[in-house]
């Protein structure tokens, strides 16, 4: 799943993949399925990341009604030239790419455990070791920071959302830094250590240095895993 997400060239495709890697983690947090503890953590995770999904999909369903389509490259093709396109809600004019901006910033919030949907990550830790340092240090909830970078092209029109996207990354980053000071449990700490230096991704992302977020993306999976 983690390939289909990886290697996709349109934004349905890469949806399927999300799911997937969502899925296998709510099987692998449950993995010891008679601990109540572990059956709650893995709920816990599914629901939270169902409303990061729920932002994501209303995210594409905008892009395919600006761009009449959902390959990267048409999309990243066509955004100078549409970037100037509204939708309407409720009598109000909304500047399209902001708000479609937003709402995949919304998917990539839920998925790398930024403020307000970082709950799951640390519950998460319920799962086997070798499920805590592959899936939920190195691999899956680093999919936000790349949806972020594999949108790069567009969100560069979306200046209102990059400025949530950065100031939600620099929350995360020292909210989950002070937050992992005064956890008792070893892996909810190196959990909270991730969600802060995913913060740290997302904000740079925000800042516009896409590739300074993916250079430290594998050089955080690294360690994290080790």
């Amino acid at each position: 799943f983690m390939l289909i997400l990886v290697t996709a060239d349109n934004f349905v495709q890469m949806f399927v993949g999300w799911e997937g890697v969502g899925l296998c983690s709510y099987l692998l947090i449950n993995f010891w399925f008679t601990r109540i503890q572990a059956n709650k953590a893995a709920i816990k995770a599914m629901v939270v990341n169902r409303i990061g999904d729920f932002g994501l999909a209303l995210g594409i369903f905008g892009i395919f009604i600006c761009f009449g389509s959902v390959d990267y490259a048409t999309v990243f093709a066509f955004a100078p030239q549409l970037s100037s396109c509204t939708l309407s809600f409720l009598n109000i004019e909304f500047k399209a790419f902001n708000l479609i901006g937003v709402l995949l910033f919304v998917g990539a919030v839920g998925k790398s455990a930024q403020l307000g949907l970082h709950t799951w990550l640390p519950d998460a830790m319920e799962g086997p070791t070798p499920v805590s340092a592959l899936i939920h240090a190195a691999t899956m909830v680093t999919a936000g920071v790349f949806l972020l970078a594999r949108c790069s092209p567009f969100l560069e029109y979306c200046p209102g959302a990059l400025i949530i996207i950065s100031l939600v990354g620099g929350m995360t980053a020292f909210f989950a830094a002070t937050t992992a000071l005064v956890q008792n449990d070893l892996k909810r700490v190196i959990a909270y250590s991730t969600c802060s230096q995913l913060g740290y991704m997302i904000f740079a992302c925000g800042l516009s240095n896409y590739s300074v977020a993916i250079y430290h993306l594998p050089n955080h999976a690294f360690f994290k895993a080790l």
